[in-house]
């Protein structure tokens, strides 16, 4: 089965009030429930073609939002990232966020009976794992008993111990270069300062640092080292995925047992898999301790890993026991450039061949909370500019794809919600409405967002059902088809898969303008995939075109593609 991911992040997705003030507060602007994933929700998205929803945001994290009336610690404003505060900045790993609740008292039960009718609508549960860092102020008040907090047992006159949680400035306040009075008439103040989430290690991080974060201690020393007096220096990134080079890792240290009995706390509640964010700042020697002793209980758990450092990749699936890591740097970062016009079509076959040994691991996307959206003025300005990078990325090998919420109606995330500012990203700092998504929701589109819509759905339900684009062989078949006047390997990408006795042939079209093409198959493809030369008959996916294929070795295909799509044709051998 090909892995169909949906990304979805419930702050926004429920939401229905379409006040979006900027910076408003929940009051004024609204977020969505955990309960507009009912029954017909889910299975429209499962109707989608997908296998698995991310539910982005369901731990409790920082907020400006006061809670204490539940017994929810106020977190002081200047250390949290817009009104909403950021869904990766935690403040407590045993609770759900109240924001996405119904009952606030009740988040937690709210929280399994959506995992219950995840499951009965035949798919699975992803969260969020966020290991590196957790907020400021963390602090559980919903932990099992017996289950000590973060930093409760450290040695604060210490800058590193193996056994601290974190990472300690001894007789140094925090300082940054924020304004620690901010949003309140009482500066925050922190002493001893601890070490940023993004391996700041002194006390004085910049607006541009992960400064509502402290990084946590794995066991292994800070890098710069310390200095000859015993303090922290400088700021910098830790050597990853490094196995000894003065990591102190046995005894294990604290941190690795507090972060395992978390993931088997989640994996309890029925969650099917962790999105583990930033996994590459966290040592791979970990990893290997945690997934062993979560998949001892709970053998088919999900681990999917932001890594982006492509030395790391092997590392990170070996040993470090990793389903899927993301493939950014690779495969997203060249569908982006070919898409917007500034790399060929070309440079796909390098990106998969880079990574070829590990082509099943890598997790494909053309957006997320990170990334900029598709439609908006920083991308390519159309969502339906994608459409050949979409089935490139969903036909063209087995692993699995994921899409993010309001991709397939072409979201822009134009102007800025708050915090978040106007950059093509959709907000994960504030509380908005995404009014393209409660479109979508009251099942009143537009035109356009209808057109796209149905071209997604096509897409993923085909790549959901065809076990050639789940198991089958792939053939490249660019190298091949030179540039000529029949072919352009600027701005088309053409390749084969192949599964007992069906065969697809996929060209997509990268340009603004339809093209016929003539596509080569080599004698080669004829040996690799194990086919005869033969005349076939063969449908087209969208539009149910028959045809006739002379199937001969060396020979060319004559096809039309539509301008920004592709051609998909299945053939029976």
């Amino acid at each position: 089965m090909k892995f169909l991911i949906y990304q979805v992040l419930p702050r926004l997705y429920g939401n229905e009030n379409t006040t979006n003030i900027v910076n408003g507060s929940i009051t004024e602007n609204g977020a969505g429930k955990m309960s507009a994933f009912d029954g017909k929700t889910l299975a429209a998205i499962h109707s989608m073609g997908f296998t698995h929803v991310w539910f982005t945001g369901v731990i409790r994290h920082a907020t400006q939002t006061d809670y204490s009336a539940y017994g929810i610690p106020l977190c002081h404003p200047a250390i949290v990232k817009g009104k909403a505060g950021s869904p990766y900045a935690i403040t407590d790993y045993y609770d759900v966020d109240p924001d996405i609740a119904d009952t606030i008292d009740c988040r937690m039960a709210e929280f399994e009976d959506l995992v219950r009718r995840t499951h009965e609508a035949q798919m699975k549960v992803i969260i969020d794992f966020v290991p590196n860092h957790v907020a400021r102020q963390y602090y559980s008040v919903t932990k099992p008993k017996g289950v000590k907090d973060f930093g409760a047992d450290d040695d604060t006159r210490k800058c590193f111990d193996p056994q601290n949680n974190f990472y300690y400035c001894p007789d140094e306040a925090f300082a940054p270069y924020i304004d620690l009075k901010a949003g309140s008439e009482t500066a925050y103040y922190e002493s001893p300062a601890k070490a940023t989430g993004n391996d700041c290690f002194h006390a004085h991080p910049s607006i541009n640092d992960w400064f509502e974060t402290v990084k946590l201690n794995y066991g292994r020393p800070p890098s710069p080292p310390l200095s000859p007096q015993g303090g922290m220096k400088g700021s910098g990134h830790s050597p990853l995925g490094e196995q000894g080079g003065g990591c102190l890792f046995y005894p294990i240290p604290d941190t690795w047992n507090k972060m395992t009995d978390i993931l088997l706390y989640w994996a309890a509640k029925g969650v099917d898999g962790f999105r583990c964010d930033m996994a590459e700042m966290v040592p791979v020697d970990f990893w290997h301790y945690a997934t062993t002793k979560v998949r001892e209980a709970y053998p088919e758990m999900l681990f999917i890993g932001e890594v982006y450092n492509p030395s790391l990749y092997r590392s990170y699936i070996e040993w470090g026991g990793f389903t899927y890591l993301y493939d950014k740097v690779g495969m997203y970062d060249t569908l982006r450039g070919v898409t917007c016009g500034y790399l060929p079509a070309s440079d796909i076959t390098r990106a998969w061949q880079q990574i070829g040994d590990i082509q099943d691991k890598m997790l494909y996307f053309l957006e997320n909370h990170d990334e900029q959206r598709i439609a908006s003025r920083f991308f390519a300005d159309d969502g339906k500019r994608a459409l050949p990078a979409l089935i490139v990325a969903t036909l063209m090998q087995g692993n699995p794809f994921m899409m993010y919420m309001g991709q397939s109606i072409g979201e822009r995330a134009e102007a800025s919600e708050g915090f978040s500012g106007d950059d093509g990203r959709t907000t994960i700092f504030d509380y908005w409405c995404v009014e393209s998504l409660l479109r979508l929701r009251k099942r009143r589109l537009t035109t356009d967002e209808k057109y796209l819509h149905s071209i997604y759905n096509k897409v993923l339900r085909f790549a959901s059902k065809e076990k050639t684009v789940a198991e089958g062989k792939f053939f490249d078949l660019m190298y091949v088809n030179p540039t000529s006047e029949q072919f352009s390997q600027e701005r088309q990408y053409a390749f084969l898969r192949q599964h007992g006795r069906k065969l697809i042939l996929v060209c997509a079209n990268f340009d603004d303008k339809a093209v016929g093409c003539k596509v080569i198959i080599p004698a080669h493809a004829f040996e690799y995939l194990e086919i005869e030369e033969c005349t076939a008959n063969g449908v087209e996916v969208f539009t149910g075109e028959k045809g006739k294929f002379e199937l001969k070795k060396d020979s060319a295909l004559e096809l039309f593609v539509p301008a920004n799509f592709a051609t998909v044709w299945k053939i029976t051998l």
